[in-house]
C-alpha cells in the first residue's frame, strides 16, 4: 500500500512538473496570429485579441485571453465581442505541436446581428456553394501546427438583433453549447429569454446541426423545443409548450424553411410547414398548418362578460398592460406591419374555441401582398349551421378597409351576441347572404363604420323580454268582455320564420318587408337597429291567429285584424306602444255597421229604412 501511495505520488509530481514545464516552454502569444490568420481563411472574419495570453492550468489546462472582437468583412461594428475568452486545450496534441482546442468559452459576450455588422463589400466574389479547401497559410509557427475546435461555450451573453430599420430585439442570458465532430457533425444545446413590451418568452432548444456546407447551408433537426410566454395581455399563467422541427438555413437566397412541424401552447397543438425568403427588399412567408385542436380563449384569457360587468372591464385572467404600452398597439390600423412583408396562409383546424364560440372544420386560406390581403377561404361549421365570409383586406393606409360577402347559413345568433358582450334581446338560428364593407375589425367599428345590404332570415326566433301575444291579448280582455287569451305566457315571443331584408348604413340596420309567421302569431313591417348605440325602433302589423277563449265572432275578426305595434328603447329593456281600444273600436264599429246593412237589406219596403240609413251614413 505505501508503495502504490509513494508511486501515485510521483507521478502526480512527474504531471505537474510537466505541466509547469509546458508553460515556461511555450508561449501562447507564438501562435496569436496564427489563430487570427485561420479565422480569417476559414471564415472571412476578423479576429482581433486585445492583450497577452496566458496559460491557465488547473483544473483544465486553459488559454486565457482579454477583450475580443469577431468582425465582419467591412462591417462597422463587431459581430461578437467579449471581456474575455478561455481556451481549453488538449495536453497531448500539444506536446506534439498541435494546438488542438477542446473547448471556446465566451463569458458575458454581446452578439450583434444588426445591419452595422453586416458584411460590406460591394465588389467581393460571390462564395462558392460548395466549401473550398483551405490552402497553407505561412506564419511563422511550425506548419505541424493545427486549430481545431471541438467545443463552443457561450455563457451569460447577450444577442442583439435587428433587421433594416425596425426596431432592435434584445434576447439576454444566452447559454450555448455547441460541440462538433470530424465530419462536421455538430450538437447544439441553448437557453435564453427575451424580453420585449413587457413581454417575456423564456425558451430551451437542444439539435443536431449538419455543417457540412457550412457558411453556405446549415440543416438541423430540433428534436427538443420547450418555452414559456408571460407579461402584458398574456394570461396569469401564462402560456408554455413544446416543439420540434426539422430547419434548414441557405445563405445564397437567405432562405429559412421548417417542416416537420409539432408545436403545443398550454393544451394546442399545431402542425405543417413553414417558409420564409429573407433575400430582397421584401421578406416572403409560406405557411401551411393544421390543428385538432385550438383554444383562442385560453391562450387569450378571453372570457365572457357578466350581466353586471361593463363591457370595457379588463378580464381578471389576464396580466394587464401599462397604459403607454397598451396604446402603442391601439392605433387606427393595427396591422400597418403587414405592409413590410408578403405571405401566404393556410390553415385548418379541426376544433376551434374563439370568444366561447365552438367552431368545426375552420378552413383559411390568406394571401398578403404588402398590406393588401386576399382572403380567398374563410369558413367553419357552427352547431348545425355554416359560414363562409371570403373577401380581401386593405391595410396600407390609415385605417384598414374590409369589403365581404358572408353567406352564413343557420348559426345560433345567441352565440354571437355573448361573444361580443351583447344583450340577447333576439335569438335564433341566423342566416344571411350579401355583401358589407367598412373601415375597421372590431365589433365598435362594425357598429359605427361599415355599410352594406342582404337579406337575412331567422328559424326558431325568440324575442326575449317581450311577449307580443300576450300584450295584444291581455289589452283586448281589458277592452272587451267577449274575449279572452291564455291563462299562462311564455316571458318571450316565440316566432317560427323571420324574413327581412337588410341594409346597414351609418351604424344603422334598416329592416324593410319584414314578414315572421308562427302558430299563434303573424307579423309584417320595417324598422331601424341603432347598432352604435343599441336602441331599436320597429313598426309592426301583428295579427294574433290563436289562443283566443269567448265570442266566436269577435274572435274571428280579430284573426283576420292587423293590430299596430311599435317596438322601441334599448334593447336591454324595450318599451312598446299598442293601439288595441281604437282597433277594437273600429272592429266593433264595423261588425255594428255590418249588421245594420243587413238589418236594412232585408227590410228594403219597411218605413224605417230610410231613418235607419241616414243614422248609418252618419
Amino acid at each position: 500500500m505505501r508503495r502504490l501511495l509513494t508511486t501515485l505520488v510521483i507521478l502526480l509530481v512527474v504531471i505537474i512538473a510537466g505541466m509547469t514545464s509546458l508553460v515556461f516552454l511555450i508561449n501562447p502569444n507564438d501562435f496569436r496570429q496564427y489563430m487570427v490568420e485561420r479565422v480569417e481563411v476559414k471564415s472571412g472574419y476578423h479576429l482581433a485579441i486585445n492583450g497577452s495570453l496566458r496559460w491557465h492550468v488547473w483544473p483544465q489546462l486553459s488559454i486565457i485571453a482579454g477583450q475580443t472582437s469577431l468582425t465582419a468583412p467591412g462591417a462597422k461594428e463587431p459581430v461578437v465581442s467579449a471581456e474575455n475568452m478561455r481556451l481549453d486545450v488538449k495536453l497531448w496534441p500539444l506536446l506534439s505541436h498541435q494546438l488542438a482546442v477542446k473547448e471556446v468559452l465566451f463569458k458575458n459576450a454581446v452578439i450583434r446581428l444588426t445591419p452595422d455588422t453586416e458584411e460590406n463589400q460591394p465588389d467581393a466574389p460571390v462564395a462558392p456553394s460548395t466549401p473550398t479547401p483551405i490552402a497553407p497559410v505561412a506564419t511563422g509557427i511550425d506548419a505541424g501546427w493545427k486549430f481545431d475546435i471541438d467545443k463552443i461555450t457561450v455563457a451569460d451573453s447577450l444577442l442583439i438583433w435587428q433587421r433594416g430599420d425596425d426596431e432592435q430585439i434584445n434576447v439576454r442570458d444566452i447559454n450555448l453549447e455547441m460541440e462538433k465532430d470530424d465530419s462536421r457533425q455538430a450538437t447544439i444545446q441553448l437557453s435564453t429569454r427575451i424580453n420585449r413590451n413587457q413581454r417575456d418568452l423564456a425558451f430551451t432548444m437542444k439539435a443536431d446541426l449538419d455543417m457540412q456546407h457550412y457558411p453556405q447551408a446549415v440543416s438541423a433537426n430540433i428534436s427538443q423545443f420547450s418555452y414559456q410566454l408571460s407579461g402584458a395581455d398574456i394570461p396569469v399563467k401564462g402560456i408554455q409548450g413544446k416543439g420540434a422541427m426539422q430547419a434548414r438555413y441557405e445563405r445564397d437566397n437567405d432562405s429559412l424553411t421548417l417542416e416537420q412541424l409539432a408545436l403545443t401552447a398550454n393544451d394546442n397543438q399545431i402542425s405543417g410547414t413553414a417558409s420564409a425568403t429573407l433575400g430582397g427588399d421584401i421578406a416572403d412567408y409560406q405557411l401551411n398548418l393544421n390543428a385538432d385542436k385550438l383554444d383562442l380563449d385560453a391562450l387569450s384569457g378571453w372570457q365572457p362578460l357578466a350581466a353586471e360587468q361593463p363591457a370595457d372591464q379588463t378580464a381578471q385572467s389576464m396580466t394587464s398592460a401599462p397604459v403607454i404600452a397598451r396604446d402603442v398597439d391601439e392605433q387606427p390600423n393595427g396591422l400597418s406591419s403587414l405592409q413590410a412583408f408578403n405571405a401566404r396562409l393556410a390553415l385548418k383546424v379541426a376544433d376551434l374555441t374563439y370568444r366561447g364560440m365552438k367552431i368545426h372544420d375552420l378552413a383559411l386560406n390568406a394571401d398578403n401582398r404588402q398590406g393588401k390581403v386576399s382572403l380567398a377561404t374563410f369558413s367553419g361549421t357552427m352547431g348545425n349551421g355554416h359560414f363562409s365570409l371570403p373577401g380581401d383586406m386593405d391595410a396600407t393606409g390609415k385605417n384598414i378597409q374590409v369589403h365581404m360577402t358572408p353567406d352564413v347559413d343557420k348559426i345560433e345568433l345567441g352565440n354571437l351576441l355573448t361573444a361580443y358582450g351583447l344583450p340577447q334581446a333576439l335569438t335564433g338560428s341566423f342566416s344571411m347572404k350579401g355583401e358589407v364593407n367598412g373601415e375597421g375589425l372590431s365589433a365598435a367599428d362594425f357598429a359605427r363604420r361599415w355599410k352594406g345590404n342582404g337579406q337575412l332570415s331567422m328559424d326558431n326566433a325568440r324575442l326575449n323580454g317581450l311577449n307580443i301575444q300576450q300584450l295584444i291579448q291581455q289589452a283586448v280582455s281589458r277592452n272587451s268582455d267577449k274575449v279572452q287569451g291564455l291563462e299562462r305566457y311564455e316571458h318571450y315571443s316565440q316566432i317560427d320564420t323571420l324574413k327581412a331584408e337588410g341594409e346597414l348604413a351609418g351604424g344603422k340596420l334598416t329592416l324593410s318587408n319584414l314578414e315572421g309567421q308562427s302558430p299563434m302569431v303573424s307579423a309584417k313591417g320595417d324598422g331601424t337597429i341603432d347598432l352604435a348605440a343599441q336602441k331599436v325602433d320597429m313598426n309592426l302589423l301583428i295579427r294574433v291567429t290563436g289562443g283566443w277563449k269567448g265570442d266566436s265572432n269577435l274572435i274571428n275578426t280579430l284573426k283576420t285584424t292587423d293590430i299596430p305595434l311599435r317596438v322601441y328603447g334599448p334593447w336591454a329593456q324595450m318599451g312598446y306602444q299598442l293601439q288595441v281600444d281604437q282597433v277594437l273600436r273600429k272592429t266593433l264599429e264595423q261588425s255594428a255597421r255590418s249588421a245594420i246593412q243587413n238589418w236594412i237589406d232585408k227590410r228594403k219596403d219597411s218605413k224605417e229604412n230610410d231613418d235607419v240609413q241616414k243614422y248609418l251614413n252618419k
